[in-house]
């Protein structure tokens, strides 16, 4: 490997709620126990040096005023997506800036929405979705992914269909790849669903921050370029947070072709007077879609694709009553543990304590809408991962 991914980062003191937040309440990490940090997505990796230096060279200057965003910004975007995902001929026009991509998705539905509409969105459910859609007022109607006879998470566009004509639905969030369950759609898959969104005329906002983070060969198919329809009734909201661990810097982009979605979404995203790019977020940008960036990405979805292979195995062979479908993308496990909590009288707060308690900090995965789940972040050196399975197994699910 040609960049780091085995360095173990101390995160404390850095301002990292990666390993200064133990999201449950009342439980500590037992005395001799280290944090291994393995909830919230962001990822245990330097990012690549090229971001930190466009962002060092930046600051040298002295002077951090009012600034436009450079042309190479949105250069570097379009040529990011040109190469990695095979769009063509995108133009600064339709690229917009934004805070953060729940933002967008907020944004959008304020754009063509009134509080109170209905929402579609897929089930299990990024809690995020869950979280801004409510706070403003929305009501989400899910329609649940359902795993197939090989455990492949699956939309059921039948039901996406008839909840959205029940519901008077003109609006859907659709999460590709899919979060949590990692699940990167096939062509034929989103050209149906898009079909069911162009028959029920719905405006469709496609997170698709996880887009560079593709494993085993499996390809990201942007929602947009499927047919001439969905390019025409789509927000895509990217962002280079996931890809590079850039979410404290804040800054999203979306791609809209659609003038009038366009000037909607922009002028919806404008009335808080704060959705403005940060000076140093656009120089971190630029390095992070440069040459040296896609060499980085590649070798970070090889060591992601390791990682998961290890976990899956692992799990597959020594935590007997723990489901879970193989990620095709992002660097998060999904687990469904009733069956072990069923066979060992547990329930999952229990479960999850016992986790918290040798220092396996993972997330309740029932704000996902999954009642007996837990959702694991990969993105750690290997070593932390042996370590974190090593434990479950002696002191969690074998104890």
């Amino acid at each position: 490997m040609k960049y780091d991914f085995t360095t173990i980062m101390d995160r404390n003191g850095q301002d990292a709620i990666a390993v200064d937040v133990i999201p449950f309440a009342d439980v500590a990490v037992r005395e001799g126990f280290s944090k291994l940090p393995m909830w919230v997505a962001d990822m245990n990796f330097p990012t690549v040096p090229a971001i930190t230096e466009a962002v060092i060279r930046r600051t040298k200057h002295p002077a951090f005023g009012y600034f436009n965003v450079r042309e190479e910004y949105y250069e570097s975007i379009a040529d990011w997506q040109q190469k990695r995902h095979g769009v063509e001929g995108l133009s600064a026009e339709c690229i917009g800036y934004e805070n953060g991509v729940l933002g967008c998705v907020v944004s959008t539905l304020n754009a063509f929405c009134s509080a109170g509409d209905n929402v579609l969105l897929h089930s299990p459910t990024y809690i995020g979705f869950t979280m801004s859609l409510e706070n403003n007022g929305y009501h989400i109607i899910h329609s649940d992914l359902k795993k197939d006879e090989e455990g492949v998470w699956r939309m059921d566009f039948a039901d996406m269909d008839r909840k959205i004509k029940e519901n008077h639905i003109h609006a859907v969030v659709f999460c590709s790849p899919h979060n949590p369950t990692g699940r990167v759609w096939e062509r034929g898959e989103i050209e149906q669903a898009m079909e069911v969104y162009r028959k029920n005329d719905c405006i469709v906002i496609s997170d698709e921050i996880w887009s560079d983070i593709i494993l085993d060969g499996n390809r990201h198919i942007p929602t947009q370029s499927v047919s001439a329809d969905a390019r025409e009734r789509t927000v895509a909201v990217y962002a280079p947070s996931k890809t590079f661990n850039l979410a404290g810097l804040v800054g999203s982009y979306h791609i809209i072709y659609n003038s009038y979605l366009r000037d909607r979404v922009r002028k919806q995203s404008s009335l808080s007077h704060y959705n403005m790019c940060n000076v140093l977020s656009m120089h971190a940008l630029i390095g992070a879609y440069s040459r040296e960036g896609h060499e980085w990405v590649d070798e970070l979805c090889t060591v992601i694709g390791e990682n998961v292979d290890y976990a899956f195995a692992y799990i597959r062979n020594h935590f007997k009553g723990v489901s879970l479908a193989k990620p095709q993308g992002t660097y998060m496990l999904f687990l469904d543990c009733e069956e072990w909590c069923t066979e060992h009288g547990k329930t999952i707060d229990e479960l999850l304590k016992a986790g918290y308690e040798v220092g396996v900090i993972w997330q309740d995965g029932r704000p996902f809408h999954g009642p007996y789940a837990i959702r694991m972040n990969l993105a750690l050196p290997l070593e932390l991962v042996k370590e974190a399975f090593s434990r479950l197994e002696r002191y969690v699910f074998c104890a």
